[in-house]
């Protein structure tokens, strides 16, 4: 059995089973909820690895859960919508959604951004031979060890993807990357053409770790290319 907890929120029933029995079948300890309210309750009690969260619930719809849960813990979140609308899709991501899919969709798929959400979120930092852990950047202090992020020593709360871009770039300080790059390296599968996720990420990192995000000095856009992290 798979140690991995995932809790599903979805008020359609017939989705619900059909989610919970091909994660079940997949392995993975699932636990469910049917509404925002219940959905918050059973988070805090089962502290789940992954929430599958959709945005249209009853008594709290999924961005007012999405929110409340960014505020007490840090989970990857994947987010269902019914709507092919652009708008959903970012506020989504914008409130703290790790990623989102829309209705309907392949269970493959979701399958596929569930494993590579749990990869990436359990992915070890492995501490240099030499001990030095920790990644300065003027600063900015990123410590692997302790998956923690500090500007100027006041920790930051990162969500799980924006702290694995700003590792990833921090990593490879200097190397400009495309959209499509990124995706690939730091979401671990094809996003199908779709690289908003990215613009919208680096955009809310830009409101943590800048001091102006307008005019930035640690993540910067190169025009026509792609992102880079300079110190």
């Amino acid at each position: 059995m798979n140690e991995n907890k995932i809790l599903i929120v979805e008020d359609d029933t017939s989705l619900l089973t059909t989610l919970k029995y091909n994660l079940q079948k997949d392995g993975y300890n699932v636990t469910t909820a049917i509404d925002g309210a219940e959905a918050l309750e059973t988070a805090r009690k089962v502290k789940p690895d992954l929430i599958i969260l959709d945005v249209m619930l009853p008594k709290m719809n999924g961005f007012e859960v999405c929110r409340i849960l960014r505020k007490e813990m840090i989970v990857p979140i994947l987010m269902l919508t019914a709507k092919a609308e652009e708008t959903d899709k970012i506020v989504g991501l914008e409130i703290g959604a790790d990623d989102y899919m829309t209705k309907p969709f392949s269970m493959r798929e979701l399958l596929a951004r569930v494993r590579a959400m749990l990869r990436r979120a359990k992915m070890a930092d492995p501490e240099p031979a030499d001990g030095k852990t920790l990644l300065k950047i003027n600063d900015l202090e990123i410590d692997p060890a302790r998956h923690r992020v500090s500007l100027r020593e006041k920790v930051l709360g990162l969500t799980p993807k924006e702290y694995d871009l700003l590792v990833f770039l921090a990593r490879n300080g200097g190397f400009v990357f495309n959209r499509e790059q990124l995706l690939e390296k730091v979401w671990g599968y094809d996003y199908a053409g779709d690289t908003r996720t990215v613009d919208v990420h680096i955009r809310w990192l830009r409101q943590k770790i800048e001091t102006n995000p307008q005019k930035p000095k640690y993540l910067i856009t190169v025009r026509g290319t792609g992102y880079k992290l300079e110190g």
